[in-house]
């Protein structure tokens, strides 16, 4: 197994993320880089997952998408990837991490409760979103 690497994403990495995070746009994927809000497990130099996150009310750190290359998952990189996060948030200060998942997709929620989270209720967004959004959250 080559070596693994968890580091906090840089502006080097703007290009690969752009690629990888389709969910947002390459300026929002830049911005999100110049906050610091991006984690990537790299192999031998290459990225094989990455964890964005934000503030929500800019003092509790929300994990919005967590990404492992397919070839690649149910080996630790998503888990490591979320243990790098947790460390740097406890040591900004941060006391709770907040995630979520969609409530039809089991699969998620237990990683999410295996990595420490537990339920903290669902929402639902009207029109934009009918299936209820499920909320973890972790104390750290």
């Amino acid at each position: 197994m080559a070596d693994r690497l968890v580091e906090r994403a840089g502006p080097a990495d703007a290009e690969a993320l752009s690629a990888l995070d389709r969910h947002i746009d390459p300026a929002w994927v830049r911005r999100c880089l110049a906050a610091g809000e991006y984690f990537v497990a790299r192999e031998a130099g290459e990225i094989v997952g990455f964890l964005r996150f934000t503030w929500f009310w800019r003092t509790m750190p929300y994990m919005e998408l967590i990404q492992v290359r397919e070839d690649r998952r149910r080996d630790g990189i998503g888990s490591r990837l979320v243990a790098a996060w947790e460390t740097a948030m406890r040591a900004a200060g941060a006391e709770l991490l907040i995630t979520s998942s969609m409530s039809d997709e089991p699969g998620p929620q237990v990683w999410h409760r295996r990595n420490g989270f537990s339920e903290s209720g669902e929402l639902t967004f009207g029109r934009l979103q009918q299936t209820p959004e499920v909320f973890f959250v972790k104390p750290i």
